[in-house]
């Protein structure tokens, strides 16, 4: 029985994580109606700028704060230089663009950073003031400080003017653009909201999977799993699916034979599962369109 806890616990810490990079990935899709495939890619980028400020002598929270901040301003700068000229180009222009995007967030780390595997410390002590057997400091460090960043993003989204704003104009560009919201501007601040949280999720994942330039391949692909179980137009949804893809996670790759060699498959499965079976998600809301 402590096995099943010990499991379920750790498999929430990565699940925490996952949530993080599927909310990211959440919020620009409600935006832009397109998966960003680079999200992984930015995550991990700010997560070398974290370990580039740690190299200049930073703690490691001071330098964590700095590379969130540096990644929102990156992440504005993105969609306002190069998203928004092909907002309305065809689909599969794009597409392209995302996918240019994540090789050249990809190959540009690796030239300045290489490709080796590089350490990354934790931003939790080793001692909480407690022990527990069943969850190491940095897990229950991940679910403390996930579930905060989650809290306060609700937060902002539910009572603030211009969370609000982010919402309706996500949810319908032309009714918000006619009680004066600036459309174009709140969709940046959105992409760089999405690309701070998914550093978080890079700067928490980095001491359990080690800096790479590839770190974040993996992540992304459970991070979509989450983000389609739980229902691509749900955040809150795509926080749980986030959760139950890390908790099954777990539990397949001890309680089924060979199940650590099948845990990418089982990602894929699950995803074109959902889309077969559940194409809204668990939590999703089923969206009719007129033609």
């Amino acid at each position: 029985m402590d096995l099943f806890f010990q499991l379920t616990l750790a498999g929430l810490a990565i699940g925490s994580i996952y949530a993080c990079v599927a909310l990211a990935v959440v919020m620009i899709y409600q935006a832009t109606d397109h998966f960003n495939f680079a999200q992984g890619e930015m995550a991990m980028f700010s997560t070398f700028i974290c370990w580039t400020f740690l190299g200049l002598g930073l703690p490691v929270w001071v330098a964590a704060v700095l590379a969130i901040g540096t990644s929102f301003i990156a992440g504005l700068i993105i969609e306002r230089v190069i998203i928004k000229p092909v907002e309305n180009a065809p689909v599969l222009n794009q597409i392209i663009v995302f996918i240019g995007l994540l090789m050249i967030f990809n190959n540009v780390a690796g030239w300045i950073w290489e490709f080796t595997i590089k350490p990354f410390p934790s931003l939790f002590p080793d001692d909480f003031g407690f022990k527990s057997e069943l969850i190491g400091p940095h897990h229950m460090g991940v679910i403390a400080l996930t579930l905060t960043v989650l809290l306060l993003i609700f937060l902002f989204f539910r009572f603030t003017r211009v969370g609000l704003a982010m919402r309706a104009a996500a949810a319908n560009p032309d009714s918000a653009r006619l009680v004066g919201i600036s459309v174009g501007w709140m969709l940046a601040l959105g992409w760089g909201l999405a690309a701070a949280v998914g550093a978080v999720g890079g700067i928490l994942v980095a001491p359990i999977v080690y800096l790479e330039p590839n770190m974040m391949s993996g992540v992304l692909l459970y991070a979509f799993a989450g983000a389609l179980l739980g229902g691509v137009s749900s955040p809150g949804g795509a926080v749980l699916g986030g959760l139950i893809v890390g908790v099954l996670e777990n539990w397949l790759g001890q309680y089924v034979p060979g199940g650590s060699e099948l845990k990418l498959t089982f990602a894929l499965i699950l995803i074109v599962g959902v889309l077969l079976f559940k194409p809204a998600g668990l939590f999703g809301r089923v969206v009719i369109k007129r033609v």
